[in-house]
Formats: structure tokens, C-alpha cells, sequence
């Protein structure tokens, strides 16, 4: 049993698998649907939500700084993810190359926290749809009960309890676009690819727009202090509270790893999955780091502690046409998040069923449209009930734990192999290793401390239904332990 759980997949059959055609899909993406993918699943609520909660409680005018740390961060993790996916352009991600590197039973723990990333985050964003819908549609006259926006639970992030909302009933907007979604992407991955490519226009010719329209209006007394001094508790303001918003901003770039689960629906993998991972995290870095530059400069941070930040620096320079366009782009915005989020899952547990960790349904592809159709739909499913009827309270800070874990993983696996399989053909290699894998596993590791009681609990919870899962299910119908029973 020892030794099934640290046995690690062959990497020259992961290699065979990442050139064959067999399981069915369709390679339609190009390195610039990858990097608008990229794109579409980091702007969203990063940029529509944080940059107001981590300058208003946290950071000041020095959420730039935060926003550059939580980059460097990711771009560790970035560089190691685009050499992993130029090696083994499999559609797993970072269980893939855990399964790769550090052996099965790994391999499952982080796919089991995948799905914390992946499926809960469509759930979380969904939910901020919902409320973006509601307030534009209001604007137009046209207003939704309470009972069918508002789910039956909600979650008091100060005490820790769940308690029952007043009057809701279930989200029905979050469980809406869920459904819209899940049938685009049953339909074909070049259809959603375009779907994104519209979606990522409009939302960044809004940020685009807000950014100049913004220049004219800023003031630098509202940069000073630029750290606004420390209020004697760590995390309120000062450095300490550019590490907290650092920490805090983390969840605005998850999802360039998403990226990483096209593998094998892209043309040319070993050459357009490193573009689209780099790509999409240097575009979005520096179109945060505008935002928040201006947005500070708009409107003292001490006003910024709002759900709609830009609406609020929209009002402030009272141009009046755009606070419309800021809605629709961040409807947009969270659109495509969704949109990726729910593309990825199905993927993993697609490479995941066919390891025998999983059940084989997982795995069928619709023999027209050339997707895991059924893994598509038992995710939207799940999306949907988490979405319309569960508090979400605690699920964003749950989401940032798991990728942090993830990303730690890939970092590791690059050491591992750069031990193991020296001599392997990279067409990219991560640069100055292994001092850049070492410090993406330090950040991520570092930035989980930051993160509350109640991600970690949560997160225990998980992987112990994980472990009843793998030890119940997986590891007595994995291939790996039935090629060594045939034996």
C-alpha cells in the first residue's frame, strides 16, 4: 500500500498521452485564445472588489505594493507552471505533475484541492454576478424579490456562525449564468474560447476606458501618506498591512493556471501554453496596478471600503455615462471568470478518471462537440446548488488556501524533476533554478499564514472527505495499482 501511495505516473507515458489525440479532443486553441483564457479567469472580482476592502482596510495607496508582491509571487509560480505544461501539455494541471513527481496519493490530495479552486470559485463569483445583474437591471426599472436573490444561509464572517437570511429562499441570478455556461461549454471549447474572446474585450476596453477617463481627475494629496502609518495591530496599515493586502489581493490573480487544463485542446501546446500562462499574468498585473493607481488617486482610500470601488470612483468624477459601462464590465468580467472556472474542473477530473481515481462517467466526451460533457455537467450541477443555496462567506478565503497549496506543488515539482529527469527536453525551463521554485514555494507557503481559522478548518474538513474518497474509491481502481495487480 506504501508503496501504490508514493508510486508517481511514468513520465514517458505521460509524454505518449500529451501527443496523442486518443481521448478525443478537439485542439482548436490558439496562444491567443490561451492568453484572453488566462485573461478571463484573473480580472473579475480582484479587480472589481479588492482594490477598494485591501486600500480602505489594509494597505492605502500602497495596495500597489501589494499588488506587486502578490505578482511576484505568481510569476514564480508562473514560470514553473509554463515549463511543467511545455513538458507534459496534459489537460491535469498541478495534479498532473504532482502525480508526476511526488507520487498517486499526493497527486490525489492536490487534485481534491482543485476542486476548491475551480468549482467553488464559479460558485463564489457567480454569487457577485448575481449582485452586479440585480443593481444594473434595477437601473433600469426592472427589480427582483429578495427571496430569489438572497440564499437561505448565510455566513457571519465576525462571529464564525452560519444563520439563517432573512427571507431568502436560493440565488436564482448565480444559479442562472451557471446553467447559461454549463451548456456553452458542453457545446465545444472553440465556441466558449470566442464566447471569452468577446467577453474579454468588452471588460477590458472598460477597465481601458476607466483608467483614462480616471488620469484626468486625480489628485495626489490623496496619495499622501502613500503607507499610511500602522494603527498599533498587525495588517492595519503600515508594511505589515501591505503583506495583509498582498495576502488579501492573492485571490485576484488565481485562475492563470486554468490555462494549464487546455493543454490538450490547444494547437501547438509546448509552445502556446507558456505564452498564455506569462501572457495573461504580465497583462493583468500591470492593468491592476493602473487601476489602483488611479482609483487612489480618485478617491481617498478611506472611502474605498465599499462592494463596487470603481461605481465609486465613477461617481466621484461625476461622469455619469460611465458608471453604466462599469456595471456591464464587470458583469463581463465575472462572466468570463465563471466561464474558465467551470471549463478547468471538468478537465481534471477528466485526467483524474481516466487514472481510475474516479469514476469512469468523468471521463465521456460527447462524440460531437469533443468535450467531457458529463464531468461538464455534474460540475455545473454542483456550481449551481453551491451558488443558489450555500453561504459563500468563507469560500473565497477557502479558494485562496487551495491555490496557494497548488501553486507550492508546482514549484516543488520542478525541483524534483530537474533531479529526477535532468536530461528531458524543456522547451521552456523556468529561470535561475532552483532559487525561483524555492521562493514561489516560500510566497505561497508565507501567504497562507495570513489567511484565517476558518479557511483552515474548512479546508481540514475537505480533505478528510478526500481521503474517505481516495481510500474508499481511488486507490483500489487506479490504473497504476491494476497494472500492478495484472503483473
Amino acid at each position: 500500500m506504501t508503496n501504490q501511495l508514493f508510486k508517481v505516473k511514468p513520465f514517458n507515458q505521460l509524454q505518449a498521452e500529451a501527443k496523442s489525440d486518443s481521448h478525443g479532443f478537439k485542439r482548436a486553441l490558439s496562444a491567443t485564445n490561451l492568453i484572453t483564457l488566462g485573461i478571463g479567469a484573473i480580472i473579475g472580482a480582484g479587480i472589481f472588489v479588492l482594490t477598494g476592502e485591501v486600500s480602505a482596510n489594509y494597505a492605502g495607496p500602497a495596495i500597489i505594493l501589494s499588488f506587486l508582491i502578490a505578482a511576484l509571487a505568481c510569476a514564480a509560480a508562473g514560470l514553473c507552471y509554463a515549463e511543467l505544461t511545455s513538458m507534459i501539455p496534459i489537460s491535469g494541471s498541478a495534479y498532473t505533475y504532482a502525480y508526476a513527481t511526488i507520487g498517486e496519493f499526493f497527486g490525489w490530495i492536490i487534485g481534491w484541492v482543485l476542486i476548491v479552486e475551480y468549482l467553488f470559485a464559479a460558485s463564489t463569483v457567480s454569487v457577485g454576478w448575481s449582485g452586479y445583474v440585480v443593481s444594473l437591471l434595477g437601473n433600469m426599472g426592472i427589480h427582483f424579490s429578495d427571496a430569489l436573490t438572497t440564499a437561505p444561509i448565510i455566513y457571519n464572517d465576525v462571529t464564525g456562525a452560519f444563520e439563517k437570511s432573512v427571507g431568502g429562499i436560493m440565488n436564482l441570478p448565480a444559479m442562472f449564468i451557471i446553467f447559461l455556461v454549463t451548456i456553452l461549454l458542453v457545446t465545444g471549447v472553440k465556441e466558449s474560447a470566442r464566447f471569452n474572446n468577446v467577453i474579454v474585450f468588452i471588460k477590458l476596453f472598460v477597465i481601458i476606458t476607466f483608467i483614462l477617463v480616471g488620469l484626468f481627475f486625480m489628485k495626489k494629496a490623496n496619495w499622501h501618506p502613500f503607507i499610511p502609518e500602522n494603527q498599533g495591530s498587525f495588517g492595519k496599515f503600515g508594511f505589515s498591512g501591505i503583506l495583509r493586502g498582498a495576502a488579501v489581493i492573492f485571490f485576484a490573480y488565481i485562475g492563470f493556471d486554468a490555462v494549464s487544463t487546455a493543454a490538450q485542446e490547444s494547437k501547438n501546446p509546448q509552445r502556446d501554453l507558456p505564452i498564455g500562462i506569462l501572457g495573461s499574468l504580465a497583462i493583468c498585473t500591470i492593468l491592476y496596478i493602473l487601476v489602483a493607481l488611479v482609483l487612489t488617486g480618485i478617491v481617498p482610500y478611506t472611502q474605498l471600503g465599499v462592494p463596487d470601488p470603481i461605481a465609486v470612483g465613477v461617481d466621484a468624477i461625476g461622469v455619469k455615462w460611465l458608471s453604466p459601462l462599469v456595471k456591464i464590465g464587470a458583469v463581463a468580467g465575472l462572466s468570463s471568470v465563471i466561464l474558465v472556472m467551470l471549463l478547468g474542473q471538468p478537465r481534471i477530473f477528466f485526467v483524474m478518471a481516466k487514472d481510475g481515481l474516479l469514476p469512469p462517467v468523468f471521463a465521456k466526451m460527447h462524440p460531437k462537440f469533443g468535450t467531457p460533457y458529463m464531468a461538464t455537467i455534474i460540475v455545473g450541477v454542483l456550481a449551481m446548488v453551491l451558488a443558489g443555496l450555500f453561504p459563500i462567506g468563507v469560500l473565497s478565503k477557502l479558494v485562496s488556501l487551495g491555490t496557494l497549496l497548488a501553486f507550492s506543488s508546482i514549484c516543488l515539482a520542478i525541483l524534483i524533476l530537474r533531479k529526477k529527469q535532468p536530461d528531458t527536453h524543456r522547451p521552456f525551463k523556468t529561470p535561475w533554478s532552483p532559487f525561483i521554485p524555492i521562493f514561489g514555494i516560500v510566497c505561497c507557503l508565507g501567504v497562507t499564514t495570513f489567511l484565517n481559522l476558518y479557511a483552515w478548518i474548512a479546508m481540514g474538513i475537505w480533505l478528510c472527505i478526500g481521503l474517505v474518497v481516495y481510500f474508499s474509491y481511488g486507490k483500489n481502481h487506479s490504473t497504476l495499482n491494476q497494472a500492478s495487480l495484472a503483473k
